[in-house]
């Protein structure tokens, strides 16, 4: 009885961290990416106390070169579940009149074609595997509807483009089995979220 796999990106910290560390918990197989493995202590940490369970690979999402070595990596390997956690907030003080187009456009390709190029990478291992589900953190700061505040034109651009591809995707792989989820995580006290949060880490990944 083989133990279920997932991969998730950005497990340096924050909610990408917490997903791993409660996969790791439940005995899951785990493949987590990082930019800068090495100074990822709490990862290298978890890695160090469960080192049958979890495999850590330097992946910059907006690499090709990299994400080819680490499909290289993960060829033939079932995955149950693939998260695409990996994201920035981008430009911070995006207001009307004040928006840059090059921190723009470095957030697009971060937060809504890395992972339609993560999704189309790891789709094989994901019909390998029993659940196949994939699933991107998106945000409700993405919705049409929810956005009473305006302001924010970056991330919420992003975040609402990641949707668009996410339901598509939904559509394209249902013929294969393939699940495809968007999630909100809530707002979280995490370095993207800042100290004002709404719920923790913890409490949000459960």
């Amino acid at each position: 009885n083989k133990m279920p796999s997932i991969l998730i990106t950005g497990s340096n910290r924050g909610i990408g961290l917490e997903l791993v560390r409660q996969y790791l918990a439940q005995g899951w197989q785990v493949y987590a990416t990082a930019r800068h493995p090495k100074t990822a202590t709490e990862l290298q940490q978890l890695a160090q106390n469960n080192p049958e369970q979890l495999n850590i690979s330097q992946f910059d999402v907006t690499n090709a070169e990299q994400r080819h070595a680490l499909m290289t990596k993960l060829k033939g390997i079932p995955l149950d579940v693939l998260i695409n956690n990996a994201g920035v907030y981008g430009q911070n003080n995006a207001s009307f009149g004040n928006t840059d187009e090059d921190k723009w456009l470095e957030t697009l390709r971060i937060n809504t074609i890395a992972p339609m190029k993560i999704m189309e990478a790891f789709a094989e291992n994901i019909t390998l595997g029993e659940k196949k589900v994939i699933a991107s953190i998106s945000s409700k700061m993405g919705s049409m509807d929810d956005n009473s505040s305006g302001g924010s034109y970056v991330y919420r651009s992003s975040k609402a483009a990641l949707n668009a591809v996410m339901v598509s995707a939904a559509r394209d792989l249902k013929s294969a089995g393939i699940t495809t989820v968007i999630l909100h995580p809530g707002w979280v006290r995490t370095d993207m979220g800042g100290s004002s949060g709404e719920i923790t880490a913890q409490q949000s990944v459960e």
